[in-house]
């Protein structure tokens, strides 16, 4: 009765801390990472796509990026949408491949960048303990209508909370690693 709440509350904080996990790729960080622009949409024979579905991209050195593009009609709408000004970005192509360098980070950006990681990572935590406090009202209502006895609601409560300090333990782990590597020059 009590073991698929908390399996499911494991399951569901799993799934907080993955989306955490992905929502930080999309940081920049001063280095390459095809995470920075494999989002970004490009207007596709009309069509808003997605750019990691008509384009390989790659980072063959810590600055530089390289988008090999499958369609060479469309090396024009792709260029386009990497100059957008909020990604800061300067690509230059030759042919089918698009060099997109990233520049380095001011320490203003590196500033607003950690802001970012830590509301990314607040709302992780609000994220689970929400789960945390779901799944403690379903326990209680398994006590009050005597489907559980006390003392194992009390056990399954506790063990819910050490789920939870674990899955909040991950979230600060990742938002610790992310600042940092976001401070680095």
């Amino acid at each position: 009765m009590i073991e698929p709440i908390l399996a499911e509350a494991e399951t569901k904080m799993d799934k907080s801390v993955d989306a955490m996990q992905r929502s930080l790729t999309s940081i920049r960080t001063g280095r390459a990472n095809p995470a920075l622009i494999d989002k970004v949409m490009v207007p596709y024979y009309g069509t808003p796509t997605p750019l990691n579905q008509i384009a390989q991209i790659s980072a063959p050195e810590a600055r530089m990026l390289l988008v090999n593009v499958y369609d060479r009609s469309q090396v024009g709408a792709i260029e386009k949408a990497l100059r957008a000004p909020e990604l800061g970005l300067n690509p230059a192509s030759d042919g089918s491949v698009i060099r997109v360098p990233i520049p380095p980070l001011t320490e203003e950006r590196r500033r607003d960048y950690v802001r970012l990681v830590r509301n990314t990572a607040e709302e992780a935590r609000v994220a689970i303990r929400n789960i945390r406090r779901d799944e403690v009202h379903r326990v209680d209502r398994l006590e009050k209508d005597g489907e559980v006895p006390e003392d194992a609601a009390k056990r399954a409560l506790e063990r819910l909370q050490r789920i939870t300090d674990l899955h909040v333990g991950r979230v600060d782990n990742l938002a610790a690693a992310k600042e940092a590597e976001v401070m680095e020059v």
